[in-house]
């Protein structure tokens, strides 16, 4: 059974370089950010709530919507039941990644309160749920490219073949997954930064596929969502940082007359 196991998650490697690559990538910048133990941990948890989705999608519809892999590479990739392991493994790196980005837009002080932390929950998932916005749809077309034809929507759905459903159980499973993270502590000691290359490497790589293949309906759609994203998340983040100076002035001009008197 091991040495299946073990023979499976090669195949998987093999299918799934891509995966692989997104995924040692995330464990760098999380080990360096978060801990190694909280990394394994948060992991473990997000992989975790990613499985759960992804099984229970596939046989009551919920959260993503109704869909079915069609088990075209059993025997030649590892599955989790009727889920091709990848796929949830891929969870935990979007979620971190949009965990990253969210940390950049926020003040520095998110963690110190009740509301912040919410509001990076919240922020995070809406950001994960935007990658979706190419990843799926993309995905879909899979026999168009390298992915091969991984799973379908029975009943088809009204943006590029995806139920908006489906957007709705990326939110969740985001909150979910971030929330859990948040929950143990503030973000670590290190720097987001290599998690937010890592949001924008997904992004190119799946925009740059949907190029390849000649979608340029989803492409541009992709495009104008995240390039319309990315300017509100920098005037936000503006705006966060002149608030946060402001204050920071503001109390070394009361620190400074104190001393002064």
């Amino acid at each position: 059974m091991l040495v299946l196991i073990a023979t499976q998650l090669v195949g998987t490697a093999t299918l799934r370089p891509y995966v692989i690559g997104f995924l040692v990538l995330f464990l760098i910048a999380a080990t360096r950010d978060l801990g190694t133990r909280r990394t394994v941990w948060y992991l473990g948890w997000a992989l975790g709530v990613a499985l759960a989705a992804e099984l229970a999608s596939t046989r009551v519809g919920f959260p993503f919507g109704l869909y079915h892999y069609t088990g075209d590479t059993r025997g030649l990739e590892l599955f989790v039941s009727n889920v091709p392991f990848f796929s949830p493994l891929s969870f935990p790196f979007l979620a971190y990644a949009s965990f990253c980005l969210a940390r950049l837009v926020l003040p520095r002080t998110w963690a110190a309160s009740r509301g912040g932390r919410v509001r990076m929950v919240l922020l995070a998932g809406v950001l994960m749920t935007l990658l979706d916005v190419v990843i799926d749809p993309l995905a879909v077309l899979g026999d168009r490219w390298f992915l091969g034809r991984l799973f379908y929507y029975p009943a088809g759905g009204v943006y590029f073949g995806e139920p908006l459903s489906n957007f709705i159980g990326w939110l969740l499973v985001g909150w979910a997954m971030v929330g859990g993270l948040v929950a143990t502590g503030e973000s670590g000691a290190g720097s987001p930064l290599l998690g937010v290359v890592l949001y924008g490497l997904v992004l190119v790589f799946n925009l740059s596929v949907t190029f390849w293949i000649g979608e340029w309906g989803l492409a541009g759609v992709g495009i104008v969502v995240h390039l319309t994203t990315f300017l509100l998340l920098y005037t936000v983040s503006r705006a966060a940082v002149g608030r946060w100076s402001a204050g920071a002035l503001g109390v070394s001009a009361t620190s400074g007359g104190g001393r002064a008197s």
